[in-house]
């Protein structure tokens, strides 16, 4: 497929075909991890590379004043769709299209592992306000339960996050300690939305219809085997990370 980095950029692009299934199939965060990431008491908060909102919507629950960034038109206009009467852009973590010192938080979902860390994290560090936080966020599909475990091989991906994540952070010299947490959370899934969060995974949104026919296969016989009334239990970690400014 060429490099790397070509896959990587492909894989991030192929977002704005499935953006329809994402927002309606991916879980949203648990109230204690969004309190953990942003805090209790209302601030401005950058939400960066936000897809749908599915953060974002929480953020607002919680009274912060939030700006969402988002690279895709197409997850940019699901977002605006769900979360309304908040300032949304198109921008990327590389040029995030806002002054400097103007967040006191930034929060990334699902998002970080996209970036291009040596042009995000200055980006970063230079819109946040002296002893700002940025906080990085990941949903996990719980792989510790057997058919969870088996799911994730039936979905060609594992849903683990790089626990190389802080490195980047702690490397740039820009942020103090990292710190983490990790939250339990299940969220509640029909036949159809188990579908579409296959379908929502850049690894199999990338594939032909041919190739993921089998994929969804398999996972529909999970489905089967382990829904009760038409309902399946999916158990996930929310894993989280926070740093302050230097």
């Amino acid at each position: 497929m060429g490099t790397e980095e070509d896959e990587r950029l492909l894989r991030a692009a192929s977002f704005a075909g499935v953006a329809d299934a994402y927002e309606r199939a991916r879980p949203g965060y648990p109230k204690e991890a969004v309190q953990w990431l942003a805090g209790q008491r209302p601030c401005d908060v950058l939400d960066l590379g936000a897809g749908t909102g599915k953060l974002t919507r929480s953020l607002v629950e919680l009274g912060h004043r939030v700006v969402a960034v988002e690279p895709l038109e197409q997850m940019l206009a699901q977002l605006r769709a769900a979360v309304a009467g908040i300032d949304a852009f198109l921008g990327s973590a590389e040029v995030i299209p806002l002054p400097d010192d103007s967040v006191d938080v930034v929060t990334c979902a699902q998002a970080f592992h996209w970036f291009d860390h040596a042009l995000a994290l200055p980006e970063i560090a230079r819109v946040l306000r002296p002893g700002g936080r940025l906080a990085i966020v990941w949903n996990t599909r719980d792989e510790r339960e057997q058919w969870v475990d088996e799911l994730s091989d039936a979905m060609v991906g594992r849903t683990g996050v790089d626990r190389g994540a802080a490195e980047p952070i702690e490397r740039s010299g820009l942020f103090g300690p990292v710190e983490e947490a990790e939250f339990d959370h299940v969220q509640k899934i029909d036949r159809v939305a188990l579908q579409e969060l296959v379908l929502s995974r850049s690894y199999c949104a990338i594939l032909p219809p041919e190739e993921r026919a089998p994929i969804l296969e398999r996972v529909d016989t999970i489905f089967t085997e382990r829904s009760r009334e038409g309902i399946l239990r999916m158990p996930y970690v929310t894993v989280c990370f926070r740093a302050a400014t230097l």
